[in-house]
This record gives structure tokens, C-alpha cells and sequence, in this order.
């Protein structure tokens, strides 16, 4: 691969570019459409419902999916709620301020056209849900109820109590599960796609194993899509499911296809903190509690009185104070900025000093109990039942953990990526969220992927591409089926004595400490040869237990750790290689006096698509970014 493909950007006015690329993109006769075999690795949000589409609309369609069931993706543990352009309440929306909040929330990092798009299409997201059954918060009257996230002023998150994911997944499964039943998807569940395969640099397929008998199996198909969620799990403690890995995009990556800008993770600032160092992962509590929770440190540092001992004139609402227009909607990557330097200064709470307070105290008082139980009813279960305090009674205590990861595999304006007839939907892209992404707009991005772009442009894909019959016997199919096999093999026979999860957890440190909140070129360096030593730690003394044909969890471990070496790797590059601050990207250097973060569009206005170059570094392309309807300006929410 040479350079950078053609991003397929839209000419003229962005408000109108979708419906005229979608007037011209060429269509596929009904009869042919049952003919033609497509892929679709996943079953989240953007996987079931771009299943779901395009089984719809006639193609014959196979689904992969890692669980035993479709339900359990990790899109159904989105809690807050999802973003529409409706205007429902007083407040004024519009599509035009979704596309404002969302380019400048990114911090004018993504694509204004994809920004614009995705605002246009969030209203029929809703539409399409209500239809499904999917039972959104009403008020009295009976209208849909919305509520604040962060980083906007408007009220336009549509919610189903804390259960938004789930009940939103649920909607999509029951779509998927009807095509199944017509007989028009193939559905395939415990498979773990570890390999892609190209014939003639087309995708055309994938390998997997079947995580019950341990078989390798080839899937092929005329066209691949992957919605595989993103990677935040190369931190080890996340609020991700502890089975979501990069694995699929990362061989897609090794495979030609681009990965751009890999550094821009998001951390939610409202997680409930690790427990102990061998805590397996972290739990979300949804950012729109902060719509009746207000964040709070004692003025004091070292004040270690109980919360309802510290009296209200010696408590620092700090977001209130720092940022007196959005207070403590403020967007995640500034909230979690200010809350770990808050704690590091020593004014954190909690045993280690390493929390902060979300008191829902005043809205109790203000409404009552019962209306904040229905609207966090069930978060505050989870919370009491992790931290053994009552949320009703004490304040929580939050801390910010790893939570959603912009960067992904590059895709131009129809969502294909780098190899041709490889198209990557919802968290496993790159596409609309630049360097920070707006809470309540991951279940927004995964659902307009799946229900109406991808639907659409894999059709005209399609229709354009001479159609070819391939078989498992391909020689592509036999060499990337030996490859994966060997791959195993090597894992098993290592005959080290260190399990998969201390090297996991060793480099979720360097990459949290080197790669971060914060991170400065001095750290970043240092973690590339700390990754590269902990690197050649795990090929000499890795152990794998147990055979490759029967269940075996820590065979796939070690496979998706392996892909997480090569992952942090090049997200210490790209964060190295970025310097100016923005959004969640922090570096130390470039921050003005009050401590914000520094653009420099004078040589960053761009984004970052990395491609693999054998044993060798990475080579970093650029695709400029243009703006034509909202030029970039200081994104300061105080």
C-alpha cells in the first residue's frame, strides 16, 4: 500500500452531502442481492443492526460473534442514554448545534462532513427505536424525556432509565434474531476472528476459532464488516467487558489496513476506583448522573473527615468553580483532567486518596428520593452493591478509569477502509468523535453505522465490484488458516512460567502512567522501550496451559495480549509523534497557563492513519481536515 486512499469526502454545502451521496450511489437488483454472501463480524450495536439491514434488504449474511449470545456484546452496558437532534423541549436544538457540539467537543479532529451526517441521521435513529419497542423514559404528557451529558447546553439524551445500551441491543437483537429466523442470517456464536484474509488485497474473508471445540474455521463472503468496539482493554483495567479486544482490527491492520490516530482514548471521569491490584476490571457509573450529582473535594488537602463531617464552606465543587457556564456537565477529558491533578495535589478522598465525591445529596433533598430512584434506580443498585456504601445516603466516590477509544481502523466517507471491500462500523473506526467523544454519541454513531450509512455504501460497493467465487481451498484462505495455527502453536509451546494476565496487567500500567490523562515525550519514550522489553518478557517466559482443541480461556488471552503489544506500541508513536494537546490527547508541553489543552492547527489540523510496516516502525500518513461550516476555534467550556 502506498499513501493514503481516497477519503470519498463530499463536495459542496455538508448540510445536504449524504442525501446527495446516497441519490448517487449505484443500487443492486433485489435478485441479485440473494446471491451475494456478506460477512459481518460482531454483534453490538453497529454489528446487529447492520446485520439486521442488510439481511432486510436481501443479502445472504453470516454474523460471527465472540459470545454465546448476541446480548451479551458489550454495547449493552451503555448506561446514560443516546443523543438526537429533536428538538423535544424548550431549549433550542437543532441538527446544526449536535454538528457544532460534536466537531468542537472532538476538538475539531474528525471530519465535518461525517460530524454533519451523523446529526442528520439521529432523529431517525430514535424513530427507528421507538418502532422496535425500545422503552424510553416519557414524560406525563407522554412525549420522550431527555436529559443533559456532557458537553452540550441543550437537553437531547434519550434514555431508558440506566439500561439505555441494553435496551437499545435488545431492539437490534430482536431485528437480527427475526432474519435469523427467515432464514436469512447465518448466525455463528463463540467464534474469535483471529485473522483476516484478502485475495488480491481484497477482503474476503476472515479466520476464526470456535471457542468451544478449539477448531480453526474460514469464513468467506463477498464483502467484511467489522463492529468489534475499540481497544481500551491495552490498559488492562477498563470499563470495557474484560473479553473486548482488538484482535480483529489489529490483524486487519497487519493486513494493510490504516489505523488512525491510535493515542486518542477517551478516560471517563465517573468510574467507582479499583478496589485492589488484582481488581479484573472497572465499573461505569453513567455520566448523566452528573445532571443531579454535583463533584466535590474538600478545600483542605489531607482532610480524611467522613463526607458528612466536612461542612459546606470547606468543600471545592471545582468544576462548578473552574468552568461556571457548563459546571459539572463539562466534557469528560477536561472533568478527568481536573480530577486527578485535584488528587495528586492530596485533596483526593477515599483509602488511597484517589477519588472524588459525586453527591447526589441537594437533588434528594430538592425532589425526593423516588425521583431520582426512577431515573438511577439501577445504577445506584450497582453502585451499593460494588462499594457496600448507599449512594442515597453518602456521597459515591468516582474516579476517572479507561472508557472509550476514538481511534481506530481508517475509513473514508462509506465506512471501507484501507483494503478494499473491509468496511468497520461503530467503536472499531475512526470516524466522527476526533479527539474527544461527546458522552451519549457511541450508541448515536454505532446504530447510524449499522441501520443507515453502511446498509447503503456496502450496497454500492457491491454493485460496482465484479463478483468472484471463493472457496476455503483458496490458497489466501490455506496460507492465513496455517499462519493462525502456527500462531497458537507457538503460544502453547513457549514453555514459560509467567501467566497472561501479570503481563497484561504490567502493561496496563506502563500504558496508563505512559499513555494516559497526561502524557509528555519524555514518558512516552520511556514507555516505548518499557513495552518493547516487557514485549520480549512474554515471548521468552509466556505459559499457556491446556491444548488447542477444547475450551481454554488463557490460550485466548494470550492472543488478544499478543495483539495488545503491537497496538500499545503504536499508540505510544502516535502519541509521541502528535505534539500539540487535544481533547483527551494531553501533552504536558503544549497546555496553556490555566491548564488547558494547546491545538496546534498549524501542523495537526489532520488525522493520523498509521500503516504496518512488517518488523519495521510504523509509517504515518495524513489526511488533512477542512473546514468549511464551523471554523476551529478554542474549545473552552468555562
Amino acid at each position: 500500500m502506498s499513501g493514503l486512499p481516497d477519503p470519498r469526502l463530499p463536495s459542496g454545502p455538508i448540510t445536504d452531502a449524504w442525501q446527495r451521496t446516497k441519490e448517487e450511489l449505484p443500487l443492486i437488483s433485489p435478485l441479485r442481492k440473494s446471491k451475494i454472501d456478506v460477512l459481518v463480524v460482531g454483534t453490538g450495536l453497529a454489528g446487529a443492526s447492520a446485520a439486521a439491514t442488510l439481511a432486510q434488504q436481501g443479502y445472504r449474511v453470516t454474523v460471527l460473534s465472540f459470545h454465546d449470545s448476541p446480548r451479551r456484546a458489550h454495547s449493552v452496558a451503555a448506561q446514560g442514554g443516546i443523543n438526537a437532534a429533536r428538538p423535544v423541549a424548550v431549549d433550542g436544538d437543532s441538527v446544526s448545534r449536535l454538528f457544532a457540539d460534536t466537531l468542537k467537543g472532538g476538538d475539531f479532529r474528525a471530519r465535518e462532513s461525517g460530524c454533519q451526517r451523523l446529526a442528520e441521521i439521529s432523529s431517525s435513529i430514535i424513530d427507528q427505536c421507538v418502532a422496535q419497542g425500545v422503552p424510553f423514559a416519557r414524560e406525563y404528557g407522554g412525549s420522550l424525556a431527555t436529559r443533559s451529558f456532557g458537553g452540550a447546553l441543550v437537553s437531547r439524551t434519550f434514555y431508558a432509565r440506566g439500561q439505555t445500551g441494553q435496551q437499545l441491543l435488545y431492539g437490534a437483537y430482536q431485528a437480527l434474531m427475526r432474519q435469523v429466523a427467515l432464514g436469512r442470517i447465518k448466525l455463528l456464536t463463540r467464534r474469535d476472528v483471529l485473522d483476516l484474509i484478502t485475495v488480491d488485497g481484497v477482503a474476503r474473508g476472515v479466520v476464526a476459532r470456535h471457542l468451544i471445540t478449539g477448531e480453526l474455521e474460514v469464513h468467506t463472503a463477498r464483502a467484511v464488516l467489522l463492529c468489534t468496539g475499540g481497544y481500551s482493554n491495552v490498559y488492562f483495567l477498563s470499563t470495557n467487558a474484560l473479553k473486548s479486544n482488538a484482535s480483529a482490527i489489529w490483524r486487519a491492520h497487519r493486513k494493510g489496513a490504516l489505523f488512525a490516530n491510535p493515542c486518542f482514548t477517551q478516560i471517563h471521569p465517573t468510574c467507582i476506583p479499583s478496589g485492589d491490584t488484582f481488581q479484573s476490571k472497572l465499573t461505569l457509573m453513567s455520566e448523566s448522573l452528573r445532571n443531579d450529582g454535583r463533584v466535590w473535594l474538600p478545600k483542605q488537602a489531607g482532610d480524611r473527615r467522613p463526607a458528612d463531617e466536612i461542612p459546606e464552606q470547606e468543600r471545592d465543587y471545582f468544576l462548578e468553580r473552574m468552568y461556571p457556564t457548563y459546571g459539572n456537565m463539562t466534557p469528560r477529558d477536561v472533568a478527568s483532567r481536573r480530577a486527578r491533578e485535584l488528587c495528586n495535589a492530596g485533596h483526593g478522598v477515599g483509602p488511597d486518596g484517589r477519588s472524588v465525591y459525586l453527591d447526589l445529596t441537594d437533588s434528594i433533598r430538592e425532589e425526593g428520593r423516588g425521583a431520582i430512584a426512577a431515573r438511577y434506580g439501577n445504577l445506584m443498585t450497582m453502585y451499593e452493591r460494588i462499594s457496600g456504601d448507599d449512594p442515597y445516603r453518602k456521597p459515591m466516590r468516582i474516579y476517572p478509569a479507561p472508557h472509550y477509544t476514538m481511534g481506530g481502523l481508517w475509513v473514508d466517507y462509506h465506512l471501507m477502509s484501507s483494503i478494499p471491500g473491509l468496511f468497520v462500523l461503530g467503536e472499531a473506526n475512526y470516524s466522527e468523535h476526533g479527539a474527544n467523544r461527546l458522552g451519549a454519541s457511541a450508541l448515536m454513531q454505532g446504530l447510524a453505522d449499522g441501520y443507515f450509512i453502511a446498509p447503503s455504501t456496502v450496497s454500492a460497493w457491491l454493485a460496482g465490484t465484479p463478483a468472484m467465487e471463493i472457496s476455503p481451498d483458496d490458497p489466501a484462505c490455506r496460507d492465513a488458516l496455517e499462519a493462525t495455527r502456527m500462531r497458537i502453536e507457538n503460544l502453547l509451546n513457549n514453555g514459560g512460567s509467567t501467566p497472561v494476565d501479570a503481563f497484561h496487567r504490567e502493561l496496563g500500567s506502563i500504558m496508563i502512567e505512559r499513555c494516559g490523562i497526561s502524557r509528555n515525550a519524555g514518558g512516552i519514550r520511556e514507555g516505548l522501550k518499557q513495552v518493547a522489553g516487557l514485549r520480549e518478557r512474554f515471548h521468552n517466559d509466556l505459559r499457556v496451559p491446556g491444548e488447542p482443541r477444547e475450551p481454554n480461556a488463557e490460550l485466548e488471552k494470550a492472543l488478544r495480549v499478543e495483539d495488545f503489544f503491537g497496538l500499545a506500541k503504536l499508540m505510544l508513536h502516535d502519541a509521541l509523534a502528535r505534539e500539540e494537546s487535544c481533547g483527551a490527547h494531553f501533552r504536558e508541553e503544549h497546555q496553556s497557563a490555566e491548564g488547558e489543552a494547546q491545538r496546534d492547527d498549524a501542523n495537526f489540523a489532520h488525522i493520523a492513519a498509521w500503516e504496518h510496516n512488517g518488523n519495521g516502525e510504523p509509517i504515518r500518513h495524513t489526511e488533512p481536515l477542512r473546514f468549511t461550516a464551523l471554523q476551529p476555534s478554542t474549545r473552552s467550556y468555562r
